[in-house]
């Protein structure tokens, strides 16, 4: 017979346990957002939205391809990074090194490290001018609810940076066919449906896809 309620305990061990089991299942309830905004995650769907749009193939590749592709280029950068999480805040904690809360202060190091390689003084500067919080003398000054939306808007920067450069030649294709279609008296044919497969063609000739993830690879080097 299992009977669930509420009593006192005289063990203080219990409660600790029972808020440490509360905390995890926190964490793993947070653990897509925590994927989506403090790894390389943001920039790399973004960046490849911008591809999908700027040869305006609708829904090609669909949405499952580009966050699955996303997804594993994530795992790929930042598998470093948490193997550097598992070493320093797990291991530690399953020996008994470390008791929890030291162990996901440890265990957060690695990822805090990575933000903050990727993050523009200038976006850290918004969130703790904004908090009214004095200039941090170190990186360990500044709390991790600051530098997440800072990590956050800098990679959505640069993601809007490399689908600005995705979407020059692109551009300019589109142009070459709405001037050709113009001069030739055809106003009422849709440029988009004549320059798609110029676009597609040389998308496939540049091995765009190639160059569109060597370089969000080489972004996080």
């Amino acid at each position: 017979m299992i009977e669930l309620g509420v009593g006192i305990t005289e063990n203080p061990g219990d409660v600790a346990v029972a808020l440490q089991i509360l905390i995890a299942l926190t964490i793993l309830t947070l653990a897509p957002a925590i994927l989506i905004l403090m790894t390389s995650f943001t920039r790399i769907i973004v960046s490849l939205s911008f591809v999908r749009n700027a040869i305006a193939t609708n829904q090609m590749p669909p949405n499952q391809v580009l966050v699955g592709l996303a997804l594993f280029l994530t795992f790929f950068i930042m598998a470093p990074v948490f193997t550097d999480v598992y070493n320093q805040g797990f291991v530690p904690y399953i020996s008994g090194e470390l008791d929890f809360e030291t162990a996901i202060s440890a265990g957060v190091q690695p990822l805090r490290e990575f933000m903050f390689s990727h993050t523009r003084e200038k976006d850290l500067e918004i969130f703790i001018e904004i908090r009214g919080e004095n200039l941090p003398e170190t990186k360990a000054d500044v709390s991790t609810l600051t530098l997440i939306p800072a990590f956050v808007i800098s990679e959505l920067k640069t993601a809007f940076q490399i689908g600005f450069m995705i979407f020059i030649p692109f551009l300019v294709i589109d142009m070459i066919v709405a001037s050709v279609l113009m001069a030739m008296g055809m106003m009422m044919l849709p440029p988009v449906m004549i320059s798609l497969p110029f676009k597609i063609l040389l998308f496939v000739l540049v091995d765009g896809w190639n160059l569109v993830v060597r370089s969000l690879l080489r972004s996080y080097l």
